[in-house]
Formats: structure tokens, sequence, C-alpha cells
């Protein structure tokens, strides 16, 4: 066996289990409520049904062909409802691993608490001793944005862009069974914009609607990436592809041309690393490291948001 064929085999093998523990990252945190008006001790009734209730969750996350799942454990005046929504691109197996995760964290973040959401970027879990079945909730929720603002000379013309995107899939996502869609639009020749908007599927079509238009009304459109998420429905816009377009399928895109955009910074941001590697091996093992690198790094980049837990009535504390 000649030097570059070994070197191609230890690196394939690397990368198998590089590549395996990459997808195998914890989901990613976002935000957690859990008011302890209400709370509830630990060998009480209510304890044992939010036990039941959670294992219920769990056992079903993998099944769930929706990404959601609703129930109720045990009888007033300790019954439990609970749910979970898993975003609408995540695959069976990560809807899974992201509720499983959510049910023991629940726990440790709020350890006696009756009501909790608890919101990660692949899934939200929700439980509480008041009925939440087919809810629409604007309470509880945040809203997170990028720092970064585009030129003055830009700005209207992305601020008109994200609300037209928005708005549109705000309307699709209504109208789909799964209350979920995603879309990608032209900015420039060399940037496009993604959004994504989705409810929990036990809404109707109007209420879905309604609870993104509020969501979308909300968003910090002069920023070059924002977010809100209530536990009725999330919407969502950037200028880098942060969902799986392959589970979605890839919608035309919105023709429009524009000069490439220019951003300014506010003085805060996140830190680069480069990785190189000199290696003789054969091209397409040397690919083969690229994606495992970009795959790693993409997991584990955290951009830096600001952050705003939303009032109660849906309400940002500045609006």
């Amino acid at each position: 066996m000649s030097y570059a064929s070994f070197c191609s085999l230890f690196l394939l093998a690397f990368l198998v289990s590089f590549i395996s523990y990459a997808q195998q990252q914890d989901p990613t945190y976002i935000y957690h409520t859990c008011p302890n008006a209400t709370t509830y001790s630990k060998y009480s009734s209510y304890s044992t049904n939010l036990k039941s209730l959670l294992i219920s969750l769990s056992s079903n996350s993998g099944s769930s062909s929706s990404g959601f799942y609703s129930t109720a454990a045990g009888q007033t005046p300790d019954v439990v409802f609970g749910l979970f929504l898993c975003r609408g691109d995540v695959s069976q197996e990560v809807c899974r691993e992201c509720v499983v995760f959510a049910a023991k964290d629940t726990l440790n973040l709020c350890p006696n608490e009756r009501t909790v959401t608890l919101y990660y970027d692949e899934c939200m879990l929700r439980y509480s001793d008041g009925n939440i079945l087919m809810d629409f909730s604007m309470n509880g929720g945040i809203i997170l944005f990028n720092p970064l603002n585009f030129t003055s000379n830009q700005q209207d013309r992305f601020i008109d862009l994200v609300l037209s995107t928005m708005n549109q899939l705000a309307t699709e996502a209504s109208n789909s069974s799964r209350r979920f869609h995603a879309r990608k639009a032209n900015f420039s020749a060399l940037q496009n914009l993604y959004g994504l908007a989705q409810c929990t599927p036990d809404l109707t079509s109007q209420e879905c609607l309604e609870c993104l238009q509020l969501s979308i009304n909300q968003l910090p459109t002069d920023k070059i990436g924002g977010r809100l998420i209530v536990p009725s429905c999330s919407s969502r816009y950037e200028l880098y592809l942060f969902y799986n377009e392959t589970a979605i399928g890839r919608p035309q895109l919105q023709l429009d041309s524009a000069p490439p955009p220019v951003f300014e910074n506010t003085g805060k941001g996140g830190n680069s690393s480069v990785i190189i590697l000199a290696v003789v091996v054969p091209v397409t093992a040397v690919f083969l490291l690229f994606v495992a690198v970009f795959v790693f790094r993409a997991k584990r980049k955290k951009t830096v948001y600001e952050m705003e837990p939303l009032a109660e009535g849906g309400k940002l504390p500045f609006l």
C-alpha cells in the first residue's frame, strides 16, 4: 500500500468518527421561561404526572412525522398538559434528540415550576397545569437580533425585502398543513435573504396567520438578522442559510438586483478562525476533510446576538 493510499484510508476513518461526533452535539439552547407563580413539591401528584408526561413526549418524538405532538397526563387538579414542536426542516432523529434533551433539561432549568417553555434552535418543549393544547399564546417569548446594520443607503430596500418576504412566508406557512415554510429571496446578485415561519399545527390557518403577522411586525428589520419566538409561532430571517434547504425543496428565487450589501459594525461581533491543512493525499480526501471541518465549525459557531424577552401580551419593552 502506498503512502498516499494509507493516508487516504486513515483520513477517511477519521472523518467518519469526526462527522459522527459533530452530529451528536447537544441542541442549541436559546431561551427558557418558567415563572414561579405556581410550583409543585417533589413527591406530589403533579410531579408524578409531569414525569409521565415527559416520558410520553420523549417516546413520541422519534415517530412524529409532523414534528409536533401534544398530550396530557393525570387528572384534575394535578393534570399536566404538554407538547413539543420541532423545526419543520429537521429530521425525525434530530427532533427526537432535541426533545429528549429538553425533557431532561427542564428538570434542571425549572425544577419545580408548573408552567415551563424551553426554546432550542431545533425544537420547543412546553408544559403547564393549564390547558395549552390548541392555545394561541404570544406570551413568554424572546426576540433576538444581529447587532450589525445595513448602510443607510441600502437599509430601506432591505427592510422592504424582509417585510415582503416574511409576509409571503406567513401566508404560505398558515396555508400549509404543517404550518411551516421557508424560502429565500434575492437582495443582490451576490446576496440572498433567507426566511422561515412556523406555527404549532394545532392552530387554525387564521390563528397561525395572525400570530405570524404579529411577530413579523415586531421583527427588528433594520438589522441584518432577527427572529422572534413565542409559544404559538416563530419567524426568522438571516443573510445566510440557516435551515435545511433540501428538506423543504428549493423555492424559486424572487428576482431583485442591487449592488452587494455593505454592513455597519456597531462594535460587537464574534471571533473567527482559520484552519489550514497541508497533507499529500488525493484531492477527494482533502475535499472530505474540508466538508468535515465546515460541518464542525457550523455546528459550534455562535453568532453574537442581542436578546430581549417579550413582556406579557407579546409586546417588546421598547415598543
